[in-house]
């Protein structure tokens, strides 16, 4: 089905792992475009309630391929027509998504990081803002992510210094869900993503698209889109399977409906 990714489905989790580690996982065109439909198969397709994004041998993404390009690249046009869909793709997909980050996640790799709804990172992992190391800007959503998650003048120094930063520092600035152990990584996931894959999915959507919406709306508007979307959650079978579970006093069993 894909060329450059391995795409599986397995307990309702679809795990997409970036596959040409032989390039550190960089992204070429295809890549790109194979991720991005990936992910929209994945929001699809109704068995699948979480999706994970991880990288195949020792790095998560090393980010663009400079293989891939050309010296006159028209980098405005490249970042339309590949980066952007996928990061949209992102967000709009309203079930979770976790970005196992299983080694290192420079420039784009890392953007494309920030831009899933939580960050797992191994012991080995860390992140590099590695565009201006090549007299590049972020991109692929890093502008509007990093300093929402860090703050200006963190983002700034991350940016333009363009530090290699690990996962526990990472975890610190906030960038980072949790940090786990190289020797536990694959269990730990597994049950991260599978906690998530067995929760309200159509609440979790809903949380999703508003959190988004937040940051360009006022009080009130988000006083009212909460109410809305409290109204659409309320109708949802798994708000009454939560219900008669508290009042049974047993631990709910949600279908994602």
């Amino acid at each position: 089905m894909f060329d450059t990714i391995l795409y599986e489905v397995k307990d309702h989790v679809a795990w997409i792992t970036m596959n040409r580690p032989q390039n550190l996982n960089a992204f070429n065109s295809k890549m790109k475009e194979e991720i991005t439909k990936s992910i929209k198969l994945a929001a699809n397709d109704k068995e699948v309630r979480a999706i994970v994004i991880t990288g195949a041998g020792r790095a998560f993404s090393s980010g663009q391929d400079l293989q891939d390009v050309e010296v006159d690249t028209d980098y405005g046009e490249l970042i339309r027509k590949y980066y952007n869909p996928m990061i949209r793709q992102i967000a709009s997909t309203e079930k979770p998504i976790i970005a196992a980050v299983n080694g290192t996640a420079a420039g784009a790799g890392m953007s494309l990081a920030l831009a899933c709804d939580f960050r797992l990172a191994s012991s080995k992992a860390s992140f590099i803002e590695a565009f201006i190391h090549v007299g590049l800007v972020p991109d692929s959503g890093n502008f509007y992510y990093l300093p929402r998650m860090v703050g200006h003048a963190k983002a700034m120094e991350l940016a333009i210094l363009g530090e290699k930063v690990s996962a526990e520092t990472a975890k610190e600035y906030g960038l980072v869900t949790k940090v786990i152990s190289i020797e536990n990584w694959d269990e730990e996931v597994e049950a991260f993503a599978l906690k998530l894959a067995n929760m309200p999915t159509k609440t979790i959507g809903l949380i999703k698209r508003y959190m988004h919406q937040s940051w360009e709306s006022n009080l009130y508007e988000m006083l009212e889109k909460e109410a809305y979307a409290q109204k659409i959650a309320g109708q949802t079978l798994d708000h009454k399977e939560g219900i008669a579970a508290f009042l049974e006093k047993r631990k709910p069993h949600f279908l994602g409906e």
